[in-house]
């Protein structure tokens, strides 16, 4: 299909964002100017007429547009899916690891000092999870440099009967770890 093109066609150039107006033919040349004001030329098979908006209006129908354009402004009613719990759930139990909720008084203390009692925390309740059959617990250590994150993934590294991850996005960001404590079958 070649189409041919005159002096202040509306064209669009094929393979780019480009809308413009048809300055002058010349052979297989069109020389165009942007909607943003540039002169360029670009080939005949590069480039393709667009009609007018009142032209497209008519040729689809203006009752069918404005029917769409009403139903557009309509605003549709959001629907939220509400996480059902049932009331026999036990929430599950949440440990902080910052300084701050661990100890009253850390100003004294050195950085190797406080990781030492924040994993050593960790350590403990993990073991009394996998003692009193515990399915799943978080601790929340932030996200800071990654330090405490680091040691806590040492930590339950070593451990064989629980499966640990990053606790849910939603509720927590970035700064919080699942740990699922597997039940051993005997």
């Amino acid at each position: 299909m070649n189409e041919t093109f005159k002096k202040g066609d509306k064209v669009s150039v094929l393979d780019e964002a480009i809308d413009g107006v048809v300055l002058s033919v010349q052979g297989n040349q069109v020389s165009i100017e942007s909607n943003e004001g540039f002169m360029m030329t670009f080939f005949v098979n590069e480039i393709i007429k667009i009609n007018d908006a009142s032209n497209l209006e008519f040729g689809t129908g203006s009752h069918h547009l404005n029917k769409v354009k009403q139903e557009k402004e309509i605003p549709k009613p959001r629907s939220f899916v509400k996480e059902k719990k049932s009331s026999k759930e036990i929430p599950v139990p949440e440990f902080d690891l910052h300084i701050e909720k661990l100890v009253k008084n850390f100003r004294q203390m050195s950085n190797y000092d406080i990781l030492t009692l924040q994993t050593e925390t960790a350590k403990r309740h993990i073991d009394f999870a996998i003692k009193n059959r515990i399915p799943k617990i978080v601790f929340i250590h932030g996200v800071g440099e990654g330090i405490l994150k680091a040691e806590l993934d040492f930590l339950m590294g070593r451990y064989d009967n629980i499966i640990f991850r990053d606790a849910n996005y939603q509720k927590y960001g970035l700064g919080a770890t699942e740990v699922l404590v597997k039940q051993n079958q005997k």
